[in-house]
């Protein structure tokens, strides 16, 4: 009697998983609960603006908004080389992954903006 309890009960959770997961990937949706992810998306969804450096940067190295979005979506960001207690607006060092491991921006977030302040190519 435990035994089918059991199995009823697996197979329940197992139809609504796939459910759950099938409606969210119509959705969208995201699970930013870590430091970085919070971090990021907050970023992400801000007025990006690019000082003149920046912009240098990125004539100069072939660096384009796509690449900037893709480390602004999956990048790290280094809390140790940021200053995110800076009022009223935090500073954010985030370093690329992968192919773009060589990258690392200097991001200031104000309430409405996030200014890519500096590309460091290394």
């Amino acid at each position: 009697m435990l035994i089918k309890r059991i199995g009823y009960y697996l197979l329940g959770l197992s139809i609504g998983s796939i459910a759950v997961i099938f409606f969210w990937q119509k959705k969208d949706a995201t699970f930013d609960y870590g430091m970085d992810s919070r971090t990021l998306k907050t970023i992400r969804i801000k007025k990006r603006l690019f000082s003149d450096d920046a912009q240098k940067v990125m004539r100069n190295s072939n660096i384009d908004t796509l690449k900037i979005s893709t480390i602004l979506y999956n990048g790290d960001v280094n809390f140790s080389k940021s200053k995110p207690r800076i009022k009223p607006c935090p500073e954010y060092y985030i370093t690329g992954k992968d192919d773009l491991k060589n990258i690392s921006l200097y991001v200031i977030r104000c309430d409405s903006t996030a200014s890519i302040d500096k590309i460091i190519v290394e």
